[in-house]
């Protein structure tokens, strides 16, 4: 259990009946969160990059990860240097099943491994489609932060590769689905649950933070849910590395924020924004500044005043108005302090963090899912299509993607 035990809030464990049944049913879904913003992979809500765990992280003890990683979680690197991945992997090494999401730019498909049987998701982007709109930076980007990072809360990518029209990448398939279908299941999570699922989105972005990479996407769309019903953030194509500042304006309408929004430079900041968006949503079953008109969203980004549900606490409430705050200069996470702002506020006060990180804990659900049989009643289905990967010939894209 994360919590402290000599304080007695306990999770609530979620209870759905012994049912099995599809957690993407769409219901109460928006299906318009990325209109107006340009996305890597092309995906709306569903993008099925769900990429079920294959192999586990080690379990260690607090002292044993904390050897392994640098201060604040950071792998100790002394450059950005990633993995070499590229000719480590072709598409002969696989075996595709069926797909998992579909977007403008491609799909995700679930493969087997040829070699070792295990499952993965592999997903598919096209060269020619990256180019017309403009997302080449980004898709290179989404490689290099996917090589770079190593984290428990993190999808893990193995390896990338490419042919004469798509680039391929090969990521944990992680079976539990989304963290968005589970919330529009529940319409609204209780506080502990809430607090769970945020406390490991936190220590999740500590970590990005440490390595100067900022996520810009942070969304329950892209917190996934492995077998055992820990988080997996994916989904990295806006995510950058910046040491110091950036304008590019990229994200979801109702979780941008408002230096974003206005233009201004911006770094880190704009992930304890989102992150709490993240937890207003799981708590109310909505975001506090959505409209149907994304222009109104971002106006009421801008000048709308933060309201509460009467439900919420007190604790959160005062969490929330420090989180979405539009001054930079007092914005939770934004401090002299960085995370540790956050994870110290009282709203935290029973997690045991160095508990939390090592996943050796309960969670409040449980996927019902069949673990490392390539079960994939947590994804929508999808119309299948010939596909035509492995072509060869002429690529006069080949050097936009070279580290491919």
């Amino acid at each position: 259990m994360y919590v402290d035990p000599t304080r007695n809030n306990r999770v609530t464990k979620l209870d759905f009946g012994n049912a099995r049944s599809e957690m993407n049913t769409n219901e109460g879904s928006d299906h318009s969160r990325d209109v107006g913003l340009a996305n890597s992979n092309g995906n709306s809500h569903s993008n099925g990059t769900g990429q079920t765990e294959m192999q586990e992280l080690p379990r260690m003890t607090p002292s044993q990860l904390h050897g392994s990683l640098g201060q604040h979680g950071a792998l100790q690197h002394s450059n950005l240097q990633g993995r070499t991945t590229s000719g480590k992997y072709s598409l002969g090494d696989f075996h595709i099943l069926r797909t998992l999401g579909t977007g403008s730019f491609g799909r995700v498909h679930l493969v087997r491994s040829n070699h070792n049987g295990r499952f993965y998701a592999m997903k598919v982007l096209k060269k020619r489609i990256i180019v017309k709109l403009k997302q080449v930076e980004h898709t290179n980007d989404e490689r290099r932060m996917l090589s770079l990072v190593a984290h428990p809360f993190i999808i893990r990518m193995w390896g990338t590769f490419q042919d004469a029209e798509q680039i391929f990448m090969i990521m944990d398939y992680i079976e539990g689905g989304e963290l968005f279908s589970l919330l529009r299941k529940s319409q609204r999570f209780p506080n502990p649950v809430a607090k769970f699922y945020a406390a490991e989105v936190c220590l999740a972005l500590e970590y990005l933070h440490s390595k100067d990479i900022i996520y810009r996407d942070l969304k329950p769309e892209n917190v996934l849910l492995d077998k055992n019903g820990h988080i997996k953030l994916t989904d990295f194509g806006f995510a950058k590395y910046v040491p110091d500042v950036t304008y590019t304006l990229c994200g979801t309408p109702d979780y941008i924020a408002p230096e974003v929004v206005s233009t201004k430079p911006y770094n880190k900041s704009v992930d304890w924004w989102s992150f709490g968006i993240l937890i207003y949503e799981m708590l109310a079953g909505y975001t506090p500044f959505y409209d149907s008109n994304t222009i109104k969203t971002y106006e009421n980004i801008l000048n709308a005043e933060l309201q509460f549900p009467s439900f919420f606490h007190e604790d959160v409430k005062d969490l929330l108005g420090k989180l979405i705050q539009r001054d930079l200069s007092k914005r939770l996470g934004n401090l002299q302090n960085d995370s540790e702002d956050v994870k110290n506020h009282p709203w935290f006060s029973e997690v045991v963090w160095e508990k939390l990180l090592c996943r050796n804990i309960e969670t409040p659900y449980e996927p019902p899912i069949q673990p490392g049989q390539g079960d994939t009643s947590q994804f929508d289905r999808y119309p299948e299509e010939d596909v035509s990967y492995g072509g060869e010939g002429r690529d006069q894209y080949h050097d936009l993607f070279k580290e491919f």
